[in-house]
């Protein structure tokens, strides 16, 4: 049975944290080191702003944090954050060059709308991910990093061979603050190539606790 309200949602509640996702980015960035201070980062799917709100606690008043979403962010962020409320697959990739022509960090925990039909889900997340992949190889510095929510399914070990020739490292991480009954997990792409070169990946079923 789904445990709506596990220990991670009470946690945010008491700790005044926007949603319980939080956990999961604190958790991965702490075993990758994905951020660093004045890092210029995008946040993809990013409403309403739980994982932005680490990230500016991260990146500290050097570094430079964009959003996109569909929704509107959480009021807290105005002033904060470079917001643009569009659908990913939309973006053209220049949307924030009056800032800066890439970024060292690109993070998506965009989700799709569920059916309740896993196989749809999973491809639908997927399709995001590949959007999400797409815009990083226009924007992402060489060296830079970038992680992605997925739904695991069939095609999802394709997809991370595609990566693994993008990225010097390639792991594939499933925090503890994802609900057990969920196929999601998080691909951690380190060290942008973007000439083809072959990472290592985790393999399934690792380290990582992948599903």
């Amino acid at each position: 049975m789904r445990q709506l309200h596990d220990r991670f949602f009470r946690q945010a509640k008491r700790e005044g944290k926007l949603a319980r996702s939080v956990y999961k980015l604190e958790e991965i960035d702490r075993r990758d080191h994905i951020f660093h201070p004045g890092d210029r980062v995008l946040d993809l799917g990013a409403s309403p702003g739980s994982w932005l709100e680490y990230i500016l606690g991260v990146i500290g008043p050097k570094g430079l944090a964009c959003a996109v979403d569909l929704k509107e962010l959480h009021p807290r962020f105005n002033g904060q954050a470079h917001f643009q409320q569009l659908d990913i697959r939309q973006m053209a990739g220049d949307e924030f060059s009056r800032l800066t022509p890439h970024f060292d960090v690109i993070v998506s925990d965009m989700a799709p709308n569920t059916s309740g039909i896993h196989l749809v889900d999973q491809v639908r997340s997927l399709e995001l991910c590949q959007s999400a992949f797409a815009l990083a190889r226009r924007i992402l510095r060489p060296g830079g990093n970038l992680l992605l929510k997925i739904f695991s399914g069939p095609d999802s070990p394709r997809f991370r061979r595609e990566l693994t020739q993008e990225f010097r490292e390639l792991r594939l991480r499933k925090p503890d603050a994802c609900r057990q009954e969920s196929s999601e997990s998080y691909l951690v792409g380190l060290g942008f190539t973007a000439r083809g070169l072959a990472g290592a990946a985790v393999p399934d079923g690792g380290s990582s606790k992948c599903p």
